[in-house]
């Protein structure tokens, strides 16, 4: 029987030795979504066998990701295989992307269902592209920039304790003006997990910068690495009556991820289609899809 355990700040450590160390790039990963996010799913975590595994809870089902870690992978699948059965429900691994699509299939062949869903897939670009903005394709975005710099007397700040209150006032400001808390598309429990993110950031190991006009802040945004190749952006907020002000923080931003990072992962559109727009229109290197994994019965 596997014992899984809450995550908590202080397992920081012992998860990010498996995911920093592992070739994935899913957003999944990242501590970060792991930790402030664990409140809607459940999330528990367990090491078995020199795996790192995690059991969550999805629309109300059962559901695993696919385990991190070197050694006999089919030998743990099959122990999550009998814990699902335990716990009376289907073996469902969720967020399992491509190349691992193929390693379930070379070890296990013909014994899973993957079922792909588009509003899932990660936006993945390289930093170089998002930091520099060069060439033909990135033209409009250039003009953004350059319209922002002569129309604002701006600033980049990076943040820090002291101004955590400030990115939570303007979240809140946001929240009101997409009265994300009566919509369905997960605006509220996303606040929830801003504001917790906001308020352990340095406990968790974020990075994040800050978009001031005349000392105002207009546009925050933070993130942490998957990876020691992959940078996950998990947030960015703007206020919207600031044109161009999106386009600013994620241009500084970017400049300001160290460049040992190759890609910077921003994550899902979740089928909205402003937000699918405004992700495709930064032209990723790598959409990376994402499957639904289900063991069929023996």
């Amino acid at each position: 029987m596997i014992v899984f355990n809450d995550i908590t700040l202080q397992d920081k450590t012992t998860i990010t030795s498996f995911t920093m160390n592992s070739y994935r790039r899913n957003c999944d990963l990242s501590f970060s979504n792991l930790c402030s996010w664990r409140f809607i799913y459940n999330t528990k975590f367990a090491i078995v066998d020199n795996f790192l595994v995690f059991k969550f809870r999805a629309d109300n089902k059962l559901a695993y990701m696919m385990p991190v870690g070197q050694g006999d992978l089919k030998k743990v699948l099959l122990d999550l295989e009998e814990d699902a059965r335990q716990e009376g429900e289907p073996f469902c691994m969720l967020g399992t992307c491509s190349g691992v699509r193929t390693e379930l299939e070379n070890i296990m062949p013909g014994r899973f269902t993957f079922t792909a869903d588009r509003n899932y897939a990660d936006y993945i670009y390289l930093r170089s592209d998002l930091a520099t903005l060069k060439g033909k394709k990135f033209q409009s975005k250039r003009n953004h920039i350059n319209k922002f710099k002569k129309e604002y007397s701006y600033q980049y700040r990076p943040i820090t304790p002291d101004s955590i209150q400030e990115c939570i006032d303007l979240e809140a400001k946001w929240c009101k003006m997409n009265d994300c808390d009566k919509q369905n598309d997960g605006t509220g429990n996303e606040r929830q997990a801003i504001i917790y993110a906001l308020q352990h950031f340095e406990e968790i190991g974020l990075t994040g910068g800050m978009l001031y006009v005349e000392d105002r802040i207009v546009a925050f945004t933070f993130g942490m690495p998957i990876n020691k190749e992959t940078f996950g952006v998990h947030v960015e907020k703007a206020d919207t009556s600031i044109d161009g002000a999106y386009t600013m923080i994620n241009y500084e931003f970017a400049n300001h991820i160290p460049e040992q990072f190759t890609y910077v992962n921003r994550e899902e559109d979740l089928g909205i289609e402003g937000l699918r727009k405004a992700k495709l229109s930064y032209q990723p290197t790598i959409l990376l899809d994402k499957y639904v994994a289900c063991l069929e019965p023996d």
